[in-house]
């Protein structure tokens, strides 16, 4: 039997957040303040359902488009932007780059300020929680540089959770690598290679489960199949190879 899929009707609070309006963390607070509206109304009952298929909502005048399906897109990060809607220090974010695009979007994960390639974009918060959950093990794939000769124990680095570590060339100045961890979190390759002496300078991913970047240029997206987003199994352990 099949199972019903999501409410069409969630509370505003959350459709702020599936809308791309605002975070979960601001979403309250907003709504209190008396700066969203549905359907041209103000409204500040943050429990109120809200058909997303149909209702306009906007924050402060800005508004979200009307979900009708899940969305999924990949998008090409360049160097030097930010994976964020807006930052405070006035720095370039993906969404900038997006533009017209991202509307109604949220990022799966991110990818540091320095880090560039492959991120993920959705408008099923559902999706992205499944996708960035650490039990779900959905595998990412780097290419990595780093400064110095990496030698053969790195895999093994104590509290290092890497899935594959494979060296693709390396001498005394610089080690070129693929790296694929099953987790996300914050500046996780970086720590990894800096707690064994090795400085890192690139940080590319090409896979996210089974979304490969592909042809993508810096700054260019495109949609994703359904087939495509779904979590890639996780392989054995390996050590490094030369």
């Amino acid at each position: 039997m099949k199972k019903p899929g999501p409410s069409p009707a969630p509370p505003l609070a959350r459709a702020l957040s599936k809308l791309g309006l605002a975070p979960r963390s601001q979403a309250h607070a907003l709504i209190r303040a008396g700066r969203v509206t549905v359907d041209g109304r103000v409204v500040t009952d943050a429990a109120q359902r809200v058909r997303l298929d149909h209702a306009r909502i906007a924050v402060d005048g800005r508004s979200g488009a009307p979900v009708s399906a899940p969305r999924l897109i990949a998008f090409h990060k360049p160097r030097g932007v930010v994976t964020t809607r807006r930052d405070p220090e006035g720095r370039r974010t993906v969404f900038d780059v997006l533009g017209a695009a991202g509307d109604g979007l949220v990022a799966v994960g991110r990818l540091d300020l320095a880090s560039t390639g492959l991120l993920l974009f959705t408008n099923d918060t559902a999706l992205a929680d499944r996708l960035t959950d650490p039990s779900a093990a959905v595998q990412r794939k780097y290419v990595v540089t780093v400064r110095g000769f990496v030698s053969d124990d790195v895999a093994r680095a104590p509290g290092a959770k890497v899935e594959e570590l494979v060296v693709r060339k390396r001498s005394r100045r610089e080690t070129h690598l693929l790296v694929t961890l099953t987790r996300g979190r914050n500046r996780e390759i970086r720590r990894l290679f800096d707690g064994v002496g090795h400085e890192v300078t690139r940080v590319h991913r090409i896979r996210f489960g089974d979304v490969e970047l592909g042809d993508l240029q810096p700054g260019e997206w495109r949609e994703v199949s359904a087939a495509e987003s779904l979590p890639r199994a996780p392989t054995t352990l390996k050590t490094m190879k030369t």
